[in-house]
């Protein structure tokens, strides 16, 4: 899980001063909040840097309802994960709206309510619909988002313009050097560029779910299938092969560094920060931190493309959404919908996108791209119309399964196994698969 990370936040914060100015007045709401006067909504939220400048939302939604907000939690991702897991299985849920996740909200499906029931139509509609379609499961609504994110491809410019790294590209590979349109072009502009110690292809994450999720998409791109329908692992086959081979290739040419292992998402966007990475394939949450000088050393080299495609024609595109839910047992559930509406709003989206994040209402992310164009900055806007295309076409979640993180638990060894050189790709696989097998079988969705 990525996005739980502080240091994006760091220079993404810039953006509001530093790229566009003055946040703008606040658009005409499209709907009455309503008043709660004396109600007190109990709520949990993710907490750190990147997340923390939303809640300045929350005193003006007390001042238009009446109502107050307690906040009872404010944790890491990871943490408040496990307080609400701890708070359903103790039958100890006393509070209303709480932060989700899409790669996390298959576990909730008993804590949280259905917002098809409760979210009028004429809001649901204002959401970018492939993102609002992500957070059902089952024909239920498990969330609001109110950001988003998918996997796309920054590099350092100036490689790319390089007059010698062109004619050595070309007589190399039989094409013009540009940002990768492809996996292969991807593997091979990787090796090129390496020069350790002080230049490295790319950075990957190499443990957790970060792994587990590079592979799965990898394994997309490659026209494989992680579960079938009945739940059973299929990602130990030929494309599964592939897939892991990648970055089993990658490491062994050094192209990437030997602690990327080890690495999770701090740890990538800092090596790109750094200028020791030629390409780095990452989250949009990095875009103002690659850029802002005070804290990259490739500011004003960074280019921004859609992730590459892989022999399936499918691009790498991995997809989730931050949200926000209503639990079961909410006891005033009009003002639990007026809340998680006022915060993944219009205003709201564009207050995130001026931060540099991804918006998830769609009006939100045209008139984003205008007002970046109208400030003459060329780097948000390429940035804005790569993530919108990408979010479009190419986006997609991690399987709906409560059990996605056990999984990438008892996986990513075997794939790191793999990429050492320890295990071949299918034997790490089928021992992946067996153990992935194991976890559905004890969760009743395989049956013998």
């Amino acid at each position: 899980m990525r996005r739980f990370a502080t240091k994006q936040g760091l220079g993404a914060a810039t953006l509001i001063a530093a790229l566009l100015g003055a946040v703008s007045a606040p658009a005409a709401r499209a709907e009455d909040p309503g008043k709660f006067p004396g109600y007190t909504l109990k709520v949990k939220l993710i907490g750190g840097n990147q997340y923390d400048p939303l809640y300045k939302r929350i005193p003006e939604w007390e001042k238009a309802t009446g109502a107050k907000v307690e906040i009872l939690s404010s944790k890491n991702g990871f943490d408040l994960d496990k307080e609400l897991k701890a708070d359903l299985a103790a039958g100890n849920v006393r509070w209303c709206a709480g932060w989700d996740h899409t790669s996390f909200m298959a576990q909730y499906g008993d804590l949280y309510t259905n917002l098809f029931d409760l979210v009028p139509k004429a809001t649901q509609d204002t959401f970018i619909q492939r993102t609002l379609q992500s957070a059902v499961i089952d024909g239920k609504l498990m969330l609001l988002p109110w950001h988003t994110d998918v996997s796309d491809m920054y590099f350092q410019k100036s490689l790319y313009a390089d007059a010698s790294n062109q004619a050595r590209y070309k007589a190399k590979y039989g094409k013009d050097l540009a940002p990768p349109d492809t996996i292969d072009d991807f593997r091979n502009q990787v090796e090129f560029f390496a020069h350790p110690p002080t230049m490295y292809g790319t950075v990957f994450a190499g443990k957790e779910e970060g792994l587990n999720g590079r592979f799965y998409e990898m394994l997309l791109s490659y026209g494989g299938t992680y579960l079938g329908k009945d739940y059973r692992p299929m990602f130990n086959s030929e494309a599964g092969v592939k897939a892991l081979e990648f970055f089993r290739d990658i490491y062994a040419a050094k192209a990437v560094p030997a602690g990327t292992i080890n690495y999770l998402w701090d740890d990538i966007g800092q090596s790109f920060a750094s200028g020791s990475v030629a390409l780095d394939f990452d989250w949009p949450g990095w875009a103002a931190y690659f850029n802002d000088p005070k804290n990259s050393k490739i500011a004003g080299n960074v280019g921004v493309a859609r992730a590459p495609a892989g022999p399936s024609g499918k691009r790498l595109g991995w997809s989730g959404s931050h949200g926000f839910s209503i639990t079961k047992a909410c006891d005033n559930k009009p003002a639990a919908v007026s809340f998680i509406t006022w915060m993944t709003d219009y205003d709201t989206n564009m207050l995130e996108a001026r931060r540099g994040l991804m918006p998830a209402n769609a009006k939100a992310f045209d008139d984003i791209i205008a007002e970046v164009k109208a400030k003459h900055d060329d780097y948000m806007t390429n940035v804005f119309e790569v993530w919108q295309k990408s979010l479009a076409e190419d986006a997609y979640p991690v399987p709906h399964i409560a059990q996605w993180i056990e999984i990438s638990n008892a996986s990513y060894p075997e794939f790191q196994a793999a990429i050492l050189g320890q295990k071949t790709p299918k034997e790490a696989l089928d021992t992946a698969a067996k153990k992935a097998t194991q976890i559905l079988e004890d969760a009743g969705l395989l049956k013998d």
